[in-house]
């Protein structure tokens, strides 16, 4: 059974990865980049200030737990104790793999990117009203393309970047659900 998952993972990720454009490859790396974020982020950060006013007090310091967790949990416990090899560091598998990127840190069982984005996108869902449904699939496409960027480089295997949207999907249900029930405490009129 566990081989029977290995080739499956080892599949998809040969198949997302060799039918790569060479257009696409700046865009997938563009997606994965960190720094390139930033910018985003600090504009999601004043919007949200902005439309949270006094409630943003709690909102930015639990939806930047919720990614700081997914981070550290993805980087500093899962990848050191798996130690899980990334592909690109695969003997058997790094010279079938193109790599447009270089390859990164040597495990890659789960993949940060994928739990950092999904953090961020499932907060956002949970905790954002109605009103804010074109927000919201903003936000699930840009993780899904990030999550996508990383198999497609050759960084990460599918089921890395599974388990990386699950985690950052839970520590983000947990500080949103802190939220939630921290707002409807201090403000009798709950979120937004």
């Amino acid at each position: 059974m566990i081989e029977q998952l290995k080739s499956l993972d080892n599949w998809l990720l040969l198949a997302i990865n060799n039918h790569h454009v060479a257009k696409l490859d700046s865009l997938m790396v563009f997606f994965s980049e960190r720094t390139v974020w930033f910018p985003a982020y600090f504009v999601m950060l004043i919007a949200l200030s902005y439309l949270f006013r006094r409630q943003a007090l709690l909102l930015l310091p639990l939806l930047g737990l919720s990614v700081a967790l997914a981070d550290a949990v993805s980087s500093r416990i899962f990848k050191p104790y798996f130690a899980r090899l990334r592909p690109c560091h695969d003997p058997e598998l790094s010279a079938t793999l193109n790599l447009v990127n270089g390859c990164g840190g040597q495990f890659g069982f789960l993949s940060s990117h994928a739990a950092n984005a999904f953090a961020l996108t499932v907060f956002l869902w949970i905790v954002l009203p109605k009103r804010f449904q074109v927000v919201k699939w903003l936000t699930l496409i840009w993780a899904l393309l990030v999550s996508y960027s990383r198999m497609y480089l050759g960084a990460h295997y599918p089921s890395d970047v599974a388990a990386g949207a699950l985690l950052g999907s839970l520590m983000a249900w947990g500080c949103a659900t802190l939220y939630k029930r921290g707002s409807l405490r201090w403000w009798s009129s709950g979120p937004i």
